[in-house]
């Protein structure tokens, strides 16, 4: 979909997730935000669903497509100030491919969530 704006793009990946994930990842914009996580974290999750919800209806409402999933993931980013960040990763579960996070409710260090076109796409 959008190769052509990642600078190293591998031409061959481990496996169809893999490629659609790479794809499809998005760091959420955060340049404009405030440092402190306490009001930083509304802002940005708020950011992230609106991206989000305006991504999974138009996947439904252009191409049809219902299954597609997205995943926000909030973590502290590795540097020295350790800003709250933000990831968007859009894929669709296949059934001979292992799921983007295989157990959701274990992982720990990050908060993730997992959201289709039924959780209000509208």
């Amino acid at each position: 979909m959008l190769t052509a704006l990642l600078l190293d793009a591998p031409a061959q990946y481990a496996d169809r997730l893999a490629e659609e994930t790479t794809v499809n990842g998005r760091g959420m914009t955060d340049y404009d935000l405030p440092t402190a996580t306490d009001e930083r974290a509304p802002v940005l999750v708020r950011r992230c669903l609106a991206y989000v919800a305006a991504c999974l209806r138009r996947a439904r409402d252009d191409f049809g497509d219902t299954a597609v999933k997205a995943y926000v993931t909030l973590s502290f980013a590795d540097t020295d100030e350790a800003p709250l960040t933000a990831y968007v990763t859009f894929c669709t579960p296949l059934p001979d491919v292992r799921p983007y996070v295989p157990d959701l409710e274990s992982v720990e260090g990050a908060a993730v969530g997992e959201f289709c076109v039924e959780d209000g796409a509208d």
